[in-house]
């Protein structure tokens, strides 16, 4: 029973699962040290076109949120290297990216694409797994913005209106061994 609960998906009203990660300058960072602040993990990829997409979007909402919500891009590609990461994640003036070979945390959080995003509230609990938008391959202009109102309403006290959507994005690249 307790492996099963180790291994289920992290539901929308529960505590998220901690982790620690390595940023790309081998720095920590675990989501317990983040408590207080609202978390946005997102995973992210240096080649992927819809994370960068987002990009452009995100970092400038973090900006206006003075800090009470902080963004952890997840790198989890097999085939991106951290020259690539560290290159890419500075010219997009993206926070420390958290390196994630093997896919450790990805597994942890089901994650398959990028971008895709969990937000965590301020004592740790998920209130919001999907995408950014609804951005898809045949709908290229978004209709309803997510993750923004997501930590907006968080912020502001009270939950998301919408706490799950599906996600689009690249696949996550995984090596077989």
């Amino acid at each position: 029973m307790e492996d099963e609960a180790r291994n289920a998906p992290p539901e929308i009203g529960k505590p998220a699962p901690d982790f620690c990660l390595c940023d790309l300058n081998d720095e920590e960072r675990t989501l317990a040290a983040a408590r207080g602040k609202i978390v946005i993990l997102n995973f992210w990829s240096a080649e992927c076109g819809w994370s960068e997409r987002v990009d452009r979007e995100i970092v400038p909402a973090l900006a206006g949120w003075d800090g009470a919500a902080v963004l952890y891009p997840v790198a989890s590609n097999d085939n991106e290297g951290e020259d690539e990461l560290r290159r890419v994640s500075q010219e997009r003036s993206l926070p420390p990216v958290l390196y994630d070979p093997g896919q450790k945390v990805a597994d942890l959080y089901e994650a398959v694409n990028t971008p895709q995003f969990f937000v965590i509230d301020r004592e740790g609990i998920l209130r919001y797994r999907g995408a950014f938008d609804d951005v898809t391959f045949r709908q290229r202009q978004p209709a309803r913005a997510y993750l923004i109102p997501a930590v907006e309403a968080l912020l502001a006290g009270r939950l998301p209106e919408i706490a799950e959507t599906p996600t689009f994005g690249c696949t996550i690249v995984r090596y077989m061994e």
